[in-house]
């Protein structure tokens, strides 16, 4: 895996989804495997999606200095499931291919966050995905019950 700031990388004309929202853009390189295709040699589209939630605890690793179990006792949640997925897939990937993921929070709500991820192959761009995800507690044991909480506000200043 090969990081590197997405302003290193991109001119003014191609950073505008970034502006005002975030700062902080993880770049993850991932190699495109075998196991990772279908039977026409691209990736079988799940996949993408699963690179997404790979590259959203990337992101929070970065920012925080800690990784996902540390980040779920540390501030006593149950997780940070999504709620809401979805991709444009503009250009395949096929086996072999090394394709770069820049990843940011693109909007914070009081117990909710949405990730924009966009997948280059080379210099083009190849998958956007966005997730909306949701700061999830516990709020009962039995019967197990979840509900969303507010997401702190020194946590969300670590991502500008």
């Amino acid at each position: 895996m090969q990081e590197e700031s997405l302003c290193d990388r991109l001119g003014e004309s191609q950073i505008g989804w970034l502006l005002a929202e975030t700062m902080l853009i993880h770049r993850r390189e991932i190699e495109i495997q075998w196991g990772d295709c279908d039977a026409f040699g691209i990736v079988f589209f799940p996949r993408y999606f699963e690179y997404f939630d790979g590259c959203t605890n990337a992101l929070f690793q970065r920012a925080l200095g800690i990784k996902k179990p540390e980040l779920l006792t540390r501030y006593k949640i149950a997780g940070i499931p999504l709620v809401h997925a979805s991709c444009d897939f503009r250009v395949p990937s096929s086996f072999g291919d090394v394709v770069q993921v820049d990843s940011c929070v693109t909007e914070w709500g009081t117990s909710s966050f949405t990730v924009q991820h966009r997948l280059y192959r080379g210099d083009v761009l190849a998958v956007e995905g966005i997730e909306k995800r949701v700061w999830t507690v516990r709020i009962a044991e039995t019967p197990p019950k979840f509900g969303g909480a507010p997401i702190p506000e020194e946590l969300k200043a670590r991502f500008e």
